[in-house]
């Protein structure tokens, strides 16, 4: 390739069917026709010697080169933006952008109607996309540029990376009201639910992998004890209505508990076992630390995430670990 004579408009194109793999959204990313990205590509095609994408269905599939290429060409990009950007003020209601957010439907319950209002008077161009948390790639999400924010539990992240703390996150048993095991036994609601109790009910876990064990289960090992789990679900909304519908309980974050109680008939209690507070954060590349957008953004996010510290139990008459 002669990169003297290389049309560097070219590489916003790449970026953009690298992204959305389609070249309709692409075009709509870029404010082109389809025509204008197809016509780009074929030149991508004939410059770089690769045929770059591979068409499955609707979907371009990128070849083994561009996907090697897909990351770096993401970072030149961003280098080449912040060395040209002139400073300024950042005004949220002129930005046109979307922000794509790694995370589970615990989110979408607590988060994004929160940004649904707040988005659409403040910035009613920037679009938050929630999407899938990929089983053991939400951080390469981030990394790779696929989504532009994980909200996860708390872990170890490469030095690409910046996280930060949001708030805890505690476990609490649901079941439907009225259940007849808990009614037999006079165990009301806001009680701890005896561990044979516990036990001996069927479970709906939720498992994005189809796991049969998680957190729980590891607390119950240290009693010597097992659960019968009766089914498992990729949503939190899933495992609610399961148990709301059943006689089917569940171990779920205490936020979301609450959010459900009332809408779902549940009834909430506390564990027989100490289950860890998980520390929940988000991550984001270090590349976006200063953009001024996704800083506007993730700000907008942190501060409302940060209230859910406030909606948490009274921990201290619940199961300690040791105890």
């Amino acid at each position: 390739m002669n990169f003297a004579t290389f049309d560097l408009n070219l590489m916003r194109v790449l970026d953009a069917l690298l992204r959305e793999q389609s070249t309709v959204k692409a075009a709509q990313k870029l404010n082109l026709s389809q025509s204008a990205v197809s016509s780009a590509l074929s030149r991508l095609r004939h410059t770089l010697d690769d045929q770059l994408f591979i068409r499955r269905g609707n979907r371009l599939v990128p070849t083994d080169y561009a996907q090697k290429i897909a990351l770096p060409l993401r970072e030149e990009l961003d280098r080449l933006e912040a060395l040209f950007a002139q400073p300024k003020s950042f005004d949220p209601s002129a930005e046109h952008m979307d922000f794509r957010i790694a995370a589970s439907d615990f989110f979408a319950e607590l988060l994004m109607p929160v940004l649904a209002n707040d988005m659409a008077s403040a910035a009613p161009n920037i679009q938050p996309k929630l999407i899938d948390l990929v089983p053991d790639r939400y951080i390469q999400t981030v990394e790779q540029g696929s989504s532009d924010l994980a909200l996860i539990p708390d872990e170890t992240v490469g030095n690409w990376a910046e996280k930060e703390f949001l708030f805890h996150s505690a476990f609490a048993v649901i079941a439907r009201r009225n259940h007849p095991a808990l009614q037999k036994a006079n165990i009301k609601a806001g009680e701890l639910m005896p561990l044979d109790l516990f036990c001996a009910l069927r479970h709906a876990l939720f498992s994005p992998e189809g796991n049969s064990s998680a957190m729980g289960d590891a607390a119950l090992a240290k009693l010597g004890r097992t659960r019968k789990v009766g089914m498992t679900l990729q949503v939190f909304s899933g495992v609610c209505r399961v148990v709301s519908e059943s006689d089917m309980i569940a171990l779920i974050p205490w936020q979301l508990g609450q959010k459900w109680a009332d809408q779902m008939q549940l009834d909430i209690f506390v564990p027989p076992m100490h289950v860890p507070v998980v520390k929940i954060v988000g991550v984001w590349h270090k590349r976006s630390t200063n953009n001024p957008a996704h800083r506007w953004v993730r700000e907008q996010i942190f501060a409302e995430m940060k209230k859910l510290d406030a909606i948490q139990p009274d921990l201290s008459a619940w199961p300690q670990a040791g105890a």
